[in-house]
């Protein structure tokens, strides 16, 4: 065991962890985060993605004491149920969630890959998702949410 600091979501935690823990467990067993899930625990679902200093990382892979100073987020950061982030809340209003256990993987991927590239083409931001796993088969809805959060991107900063 060893005492950690963690920066997530723009708060300091100290936690008591064995420092190969994978980050996931801690995110979620330990701080009691709710938007990164186990899924494969092999790095190939995306269920368990968060960001790190700006890139997204599968969070059941990546030991604890790797993380150092860097900041991450997870999906419980980006907005709150009342005031969602404008991602979050272009899934609500095209209905693009069924059971949600995707969303980590699905919405971290998109806010990142249009942050880098604003103008991402359709094309780009599926192969962006293609390490995502989602078995509800609302990729159609997803798609149109994540375009709406584009466009919404663009005219806000134009």
């Amino acid at each position: 065991m060893a005492l950690i600091n963690l920066r997530v979501n723009g708060q300091e935690h100290r936690v008591d962890v064995d420092p190969e823990t994978p980050l996931l467990f801690v995110l979620t067993d330990v701080l009691g985060l709710r938007g990164p899930r186990f899924g494969c625990g092999l790095a190939q679902c995306g269920a368990c993605t968060v960001i790190r200093n700006g890139q997204t990382i599968r969070s059941c892979v990546t030991a604890v004491n790797e993380i150092g100073t860097d900041e991450i987020t997870t999906l419980d950061g980006l907005g709150t149920p009342e005031h969602p982030h404008p991602i979050q809340q272009a899934f609500i209003d095209e209905g693009a969630a069924q059971c949600g256990y995707c969303l980590s993987g699905v919405i971290l991927t998109a806010k990142v890959t249009l942050d880098a590239k604003p103008n991402a083409t359709d094309k780009e931001i599926r192969e962006a998702m293609d390490g995502i796993i989602c078995r509800c088969f609302a990729h159609t809805r997803m798609m149109r949410a994540i375009r709406k959060y584009a466009e919404e991107k663009k005219h806000a900063h134009s």
